[in-house]
Protein backbone atom coordinates (compact mmCIF):
# COMPACT_ATOMS: atom_id res chain seq x y z
CA UNK A 1 0.00 0.00 0.00
CA UNK A 2 1.32 2.96 -0.93
CA UNK A 3 -0.22 6.58 -0.92
CA UNK A 4 0.64 9.11 -3.65
CA UNK A 5 2.64 11.55 -1.65
CA UNK A 6 5.10 14.10 -3.37
CA UNK A 7 8.20 13.63 -1.12
CA UNK A 8 10.08 17.03 -1.00
CA UNK A 9 13.59 17.52 0.97
CA UNK A 10 13.27 20.93 3.61
CA UNK A 11 16.13 22.56 5.70
CA UNK A 12 14.39 21.40 8.79
CA UNK A 13 11.94 18.19 9.57
CA UNK A 14 8.86 19.91 11.41
CA UNK A 15 8.62 22.34 8.74
CA UNK A 16 9.18 19.94 5.75
CA UNK A 17 6.62 17.51 7.43
CA UNK A 18 4.34 20.41 7.89
CA UNK A 19 4.42 21.74 4.41
CA UNK A 20 4.37 18.22 2.97
CA UNK A 21 1.25 17.56 4.29
CA UNK A 22 -0.62 20.92 4.03
CA UNK A 23 0.65 20.66 0.08
CA UNK A 24 -0.66 17.43 -0.35
CA UNK A 25 -4.41 18.46 0.69
CA UNK A 26 -4.28 21.25 -2.44
CA UNK A 27 -2.94 24.07 -0.23
CA UNK A 28 1.13 24.56 -1.84
CA UNK A 29 2.69 25.67 1.07
CA UNK A 30 6.54 26.73 1.05
CA UNK A 31 9.04 25.21 4.14
CA UNK A 32 8.99 29.04 4.83
CA UNK A 33 6.15 29.50 5.17
CA UNK A 34 5.10 26.70 7.19
CA UNK A 35 8.20 27.92 9.34
CA UNK A 36 6.94 31.34 9.58
CA UNK A 37 2.94 30.96 9.87
CA UNK A 38 3.88 28.23 12.49
CA UNK A 39 5.68 31.17 14.51
CA UNK A 40 8.88 28.63 14.72
CA UNK A 41 11.77 31.57 15.47
CA UNK A 42 12.17 31.34 18.86
CA UNK A 43 15.25 31.67 21.32
CA UNK A 44 15.86 29.88 24.67
CA UNK A 45 18.88 29.52 26.80
CA UNK A 46 17.72 26.64 29.69
CA UNK A 47 20.33 25.46 31.89
CA UNK A 48 18.52 23.25 34.01
CA UNK A 49 17.03 21.10 31.34
CA UNK A 50 20.04 18.89 30.16
CA UNK A 51 20.41 17.32 26.53
CA UNK A 52 23.54 14.56 26.50
CA UNK A 53 24.17 16.43 30.26
CA UNK A 54 25.04 19.93 29.30
CA UNK A 55 22.72 22.77 29.33
CA UNK A 56 19.94 23.20 26.29
CA UNK A 57 19.47 25.97 24.12
CA UNK A 58 16.66 26.31 21.65
CA UNK A 59 16.40 28.34 18.50
CA UNK A 60 13.30 27.50 17.35
CA UNK A 61 9.87 26.41 19.39
CA UNK A 62 8.81 22.96 20.86
CA UNK A 63 8.19 20.38 18.82
CA UNK A 64 4.85 20.24 17.39
CA UNK A 65 3.54 23.67 17.78
CA UNK A 66 4.89 24.54 14.20
CA UNK A 67 2.28 21.91 12.69
CA UNK A 68 -0.55 22.86 15.23
CA UNK A 69 -0.53 26.54 14.34
CA UNK A 70 0.13 26.24 10.81
CA UNK A 71 -3.18 23.85 10.75
CA UNK A 72 -5.49 26.71 12.94
CA UNK A 73 -4.36 29.67 11.42
CA UNK A 74 -5.28 27.70 7.87
CA UNK A 75 -8.73 26.50 9.15
CA UNK A 76 -7.82 22.55 9.26
CA UNK A 77 -8.75 20.39 11.67
CA UNK A 78 -6.18 17.55 12.86
CA UNK A 79 -6.30 14.34 14.92
CA UNK A 80 -3.21 13.77 17.19
CA UNK A 81 -2.39 11.08 19.17
CA UNK A 82 0.30 9.87 21.73
CA UNK A 83 0.41 6.56 23.10
CA UNK A 84 1.48 3.65 26.25
CA UNK A 85 2.90 1.38 24.14
CA UNK A 86 4.63 0.55 20.33
CA UNK A 87 1.71 -2.32 19.50
CA UNK A 88 -1.05 -0.20 19.82
CA UNK A 89 0.83 3.12 18.11
CA UNK A 90 2.62 0.76 14.94
CA UNK A 91 -1.56 -0.78 15.37
CA UNK A 92 -2.45 2.76 15.11
CA UNK A 93 -0.45 3.95 12.03
CA UNK A 94 -1.35 1.07 9.88
CA UNK A 95 -4.97 1.47 10.70
CA UNK A 96 -4.80 5.22 9.20
CA UNK A 97 -2.41 4.26 6.52
CA UNK A 98 -4.73 1.88 5.24
CA UNK A 99 -7.64 5.14 4.62
CA UNK A 100 -5.17 7.06 2.22
CA UNK A 101 -3.85 8.93 4.42
CA UNK A 102 -0.49 10.31 5.10
CA UNK A 103 0.68 10.37 9.30
CA UNK A 104 2.96 12.71 10.66
CA UNK A 105 5.49 10.95 13.60
CA UNK A 106 8.19 12.40 16.15
CA UNK A 107 10.66 10.19 16.69
CA UNK A 108 14.31 9.53 18.06
CA UNK A 109 16.69 10.26 15.20
CA UNK A 110 19.07 7.49 16.59
CA UNK A 111 17.18 4.58 16.05
CA UNK A 112 16.97 5.30 12.06
CA UNK A 113 19.16 3.24 10.45
CA UNK A 114 18.66 4.81 7.38
CA UNK A 115 20.81 8.01 8.84
CA UNK A 116 24.18 7.57 8.40
CA UNK A 117 26.68 6.38 11.15
CA UNK A 118 28.04 10.40 11.85
CA UNK A 119 24.15 11.59 11.45
CA UNK A 120 22.72 9.26 14.18
CA UNK A 121 22.40 11.21 17.92
CA UNK A 122 19.56 11.26 20.22
CA UNK A 123 17.78 13.59 19.44
CA UNK A 124 13.57 12.91 20.38
CA UNK A 125 11.96 15.74 18.19
CA UNK A 126 12.68 13.95 14.54
CA UNK A 127 9.60 14.77 12.12
CA UNK A 128 8.80 12.65 9.59
CA UNK A 129 5.71 11.61 7.36
CA UNK A 130 4.58 8.00 6.75
CA UNK A 131 3.10 7.41 2.80
CA UNK A 132 3.02 4.01 2.66
CA UNK A 133 3.75 0.11 3.64
CA UNK A 134 5.22 -2.34 1.66
CA UNK A 135 5.14 -6.10 3.77
CA UNK A 136 6.96 -4.75 7.51
CA UNK A 137 8.67 -2.18 5.69
CA UNK A 138 7.18 1.71 6.29
CA UNK A 139 7.77 4.03 3.23
CA UNK A 140 8.43 7.44 4.81
CA UNK A 141 8.96 11.09 3.25
CA UNK A 142 11.52 12.33 5.68
CA UNK A 143 12.04 15.94 4.93
CA UNK A 144 16.19 16.07 5.27
CA UNK A 145 16.73 13.39 3.09
CA UNK A 146 16.62 14.01 -0.45
CA UNK A 147 14.34 10.88 -1.64
CA UNK A 148 12.01 8.53 0.09
CA UNK A 149 13.69 6.08 2.02
CA UNK A 150 12.43 2.54 4.23
CA UNK A 151 12.38 2.08 7.46
CA UNK A 152 11.68 -1.69 8.86
CA UNK A 153 8.45 -1.50 11.27
CA UNK A 154 10.86 -2.89 14.33
CA UNK A 155 13.29 0.33 14.05
CA UNK A 156 10.22 2.68 13.25
CA UNK A 157 8.43 1.83 16.95
CA UNK A 158 12.02 2.13 18.58
CA UNK A 159 12.28 5.75 17.14
CA UNK A 160 9.05 6.52 18.34
CA UNK A 161 9.24 4.86 21.71
CA UNK A 162 13.00 6.57 22.30
CA UNK A 163 14.25 7.15 25.90
CA UNK A 164 14.92 10.56 27.38
CA UNK A 165 14.64 14.10 26.91
CA UNK A 166 11.39 15.28 25.12
CA UNK A 167 10.38 11.48 24.50
CA UNK A 168 8.30 11.24 21.47
CA UNK A 169 6.08 8.71 22.93
CA UNK A 170 4.86 7.06 20.05
CA UNK A 171 2.92 10.73 18.82
CA UNK A 172 1.35 10.93 15.44
CA UNK A 173 -0.52 13.50 13.40
CA UNK A 174 -2.75 14.17 10.58
CA UNK A 175 -4.87 15.40 8.85
CA UNK A 176 -8.61 15.11 8.82
CA UNK A 177 -10.25 18.37 6.80
CA UNK A 178 -8.54 20.89 4.81
CA UNK A 179 -10.60 24.23 3.87
CA UNK A 180 -10.56 25.24 0.11
CA UNK A 181 -9.70 28.75 0.29
CA UNK A 182 -7.79 29.51 3.40
CA UNK A 183 -7.17 33.48 4.61
CA UNK A 184 -3.75 33.77 4.08
CA UNK A 185 -2.76 37.10 4.22
CA UNK A 186 -4.38 36.70 8.27
CA UNK A 187 -2.80 33.63 8.55
CA UNK A 188 1.04 35.21 8.10
CA UNK A 189 -0.09 38.36 10.18
CA UNK A 190 -0.52 36.15 13.47
CA UNK A 191 2.55 34.16 12.84
CA UNK A 192 4.56 37.45 12.65
CA UNK A 193 2.92 38.56 15.81
CA UNK A 194 2.90 35.13 17.51
CA UNK A 195 6.99 35.32 16.65
CA UNK A 196 7.35 38.95 18.41
CA UNK A 197 5.67 38.51 21.20
CA UNK A 198 7.51 34.87 22.09
CA UNK A 199 10.81 37.09 21.38
CA UNK A 200 10.32 39.90 22.77
CA UNK A 201 7.27 39.84 25.55
CA UNK A 202 7.93 35.87 27.20
CA UNK A 203 7.98 36.65 30.80
CA UNK A 204 11.14 34.82 31.39
CA UNK A 205 15.32 36.40 31.60
CA UNK A 206 16.13 33.52 29.56
CA UNK A 207 13.78 33.23 26.54
CA UNK A 208 13.68 35.66 23.53
CA UNK A 209 15.86 38.48 23.52
CA UNK A 210 16.24 38.49 27.44
CA UNK A 211 17.04 35.16 26.92
CA UNK A 212 20.34 35.88 24.10
CA UNK A 213 21.59 38.56 26.56
CA UNK A 214 21.29 36.13 29.79
CA UNK A 215 23.37 33.51 27.50
CA UNK A 216 26.14 36.06 26.73
CA UNK A 217 26.59 36.75 30.82
CA UNK A 218 27.21 33.27 31.12
CA UNK A 219 29.44 32.64 28.47
CA UNK A 220 31.54 35.54 29.85
CA UNK A 221 31.83 33.31 33.19
CA UNK A 222 32.07 29.88 31.85
CA UNK A 223 36.26 29.61 32.08
CA UNK A 224 36.34 31.03 35.57
CA UNK A 225 33.24 29.02 36.89
CA UNK A 226 33.72 25.63 35.06
CA UNK A 227 37.10 25.49 34.18
CA UNK A 228 38.99 25.91 30.66
CA UNK A 229 38.16 21.94 29.49
CA UNK A 230 34.23 22.15 30.65
CA UNK A 231 33.65 25.79 29.33
CA UNK A 232 34.20 24.32 26.09
CA UNK A 233 31.99 21.34 26.32
CA UNK A 234 29.78 23.70 27.41
CA UNK A 235 30.50 25.72 24.33
CA UNK A 236 30.84 22.84 22.04
CA UNK A 237 27.24 21.96 23.04
CA UNK A 238 25.88 25.68 22.19
CA UNK A 239 27.00 25.73 18.79
CA UNK A 240 26.27 21.94 18.09
CA UNK A 241 22.27 22.89 18.97
CA UNK A 242 22.97 26.07 17.14
CA UNK A 243 24.63 24.74 13.55
CA UNK A 244 23.46 21.00 13.78
CA UNK A 245 20.35 19.98 15.58
CA UNK A 246 16.93 20.95 13.69
CA UNK A 247 19.07 23.65 11.40
CA UNK A 248 20.40 25.80 14.50
CA UNK A 249 20.26 29.61 15.08
CA UNK A 250 21.79 30.79 11.84
CA UNK A 251 19.58 28.66 9.85
CA UNK A 252 16.42 29.56 11.48
CA UNK A 253 17.08 33.49 10.90
CA UNK A 254 17.85 32.30 7.07
CA UNK A 255 14.31 30.39 6.68
CA UNK A 256 12.62 33.09 9.00
CA UNK A 257 14.08 35.52 5.98
CA UNK A 258 12.62 33.30 3.15
CA UNK A 259 9.48 33.85 4.59
CA UNK A 260 9.35 37.35 5.51
CA UNK A 261 10.17 37.76 1.82
CA UNK A 262 7.31 35.78 0.66
CA UNK A 263 4.99 37.53 2.51
CA UNK A 264 6.13 40.36 0.96
CA UNK A 265 4.27 39.89 -1.87
CA UNK A 266 1.19 39.74 0.41
CA UNK A 267 1.71 42.27 2.83
CA UNK A 268 3.88 44.84 0.96
CA UNK A 269 7.59 45.82 0.17
CA UNK A 270 8.52 46.89 3.46
CA UNK A 271 9.00 43.09 4.21
CA UNK A 272 11.96 42.81 1.65
CA UNK A 273 13.93 45.07 3.84
CA UNK A 274 12.70 43.25 6.97
CA UNK A 275 13.82 40.35 5.25
CA UNK A 276 17.36 41.45 4.35
CA UNK A 277 17.48 42.64 8.09
CA UNK A 278 16.84 38.82 8.79
CA UNK A 279 19.36 37.33 6.92
CA UNK A 280 21.89 40.40 8.14
CA UNK A 281 21.06 39.01 11.58
CA UNK A 282 21.67 35.11 10.62
CA UNK A 283 25.13 35.74 9.10
CA UNK A 284 25.94 37.58 12.81
CA UNK A 285 25.26 34.31 14.44
CA UNK A 286 27.07 32.23 11.61
CA UNK A 287 29.76 34.11 12.78
CA UNK A 288 29.21 33.72 16.54
CA UNK A 289 29.59 29.94 15.58
CA UNK A 290 32.76 30.55 14.01
CA UNK A 291 34.90 32.10 16.93
CA UNK A 292 33.24 29.28 18.89
CA UNK A 293 34.28 26.39 16.76
CA UNK A 294 37.68 27.95 16.88
CA UNK A 295 37.93 27.70 20.30
CA UNK A 296 36.65 24.20 20.50
CA UNK A 297 39.62 23.42 18.21
CA UNK A 298 42.12 25.19 19.51
CA UNK A 299 42.75 27.44 17.16
CA UNK A 300 41.40 30.78 18.90
CA UNK A 301 42.26 33.50 17.92
CA UNK A 302 42.96 37.53 19.84
CA UNK A 303 38.93 38.43 18.65
CA UNK A 304 38.03 34.68 19.74
CA UNK A 305 37.78 35.06 23.70
CA UNK A 306 34.94 34.69 25.24
CA UNK A 307 34.36 38.05 26.06
CA UNK A 308 34.36 38.72 22.58
CA UNK A 309 32.06 36.26 21.52
CA UNK A 310 29.58 37.29 24.34
CA UNK A 311 29.73 41.05 22.58
CA UNK A 312 28.49 39.37 19.34
CA UNK A 313 25.68 37.73 20.96
CA UNK A 314 24.95 41.41 22.85
CA UNK A 315 24.92 42.86 19.59
CA UNK A 316 22.87 39.79 17.88
CA UNK A 317 20.15 40.72 20.69
CA UNK A 318 19.39 44.32 20.03
CA UNK A 319 19.79 43.53 16.65
CA UNK A 320 16.50 40.64 16.66
CA UNK A 321 14.97 43.32 19.43
CA UNK A 322 14.72 46.23 17.16
CA UNK A 323 13.79 44.01 14.22
CA UNK A 324 11.18 42.10 16.19
CA UNK A 325 9.37 45.90 17.42
CA UNK A 326 9.22 47.45 13.81
CA UNK A 327 7.57 44.13 12.68
CA UNK A 328 5.56 44.07 15.27
CA UNK A 329 4.20 47.39 14.60
CA UNK A 330 4.16 46.51 10.81
CA UNK A 331 1.41 43.94 10.91
CA UNK A 332 -0.69 45.51 13.53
Amino acid sequence: MKIDFRHRQAAHCENGATAGLVSHYGIELSEAMAFGIGAGLFFGYIPFIRLNNLPLTTFRTITGTIFKRVTRELGITITARKFRNPETAMQALDEVLATGTPVGLQTGAWWLPYFPEAYRFHFNMHNMVVFGKEGNDYLISDPVFPEPVICAGADLAKARFAKGTLAPKGRMYYLTHVPSDPDLPRAIRNGITASCKAMLKYPLPIIGVSGIRFLARRLVSWPAKLGPEKALLYLGQLIRMQEEIGTGGAGFRFIQAAFLQEAAAYLGDDFLTFSSRMTAIGDRWREFAVAAARNCKGRAGANDSFPAMAAILMDIASLEEQLYQDLNRAVL
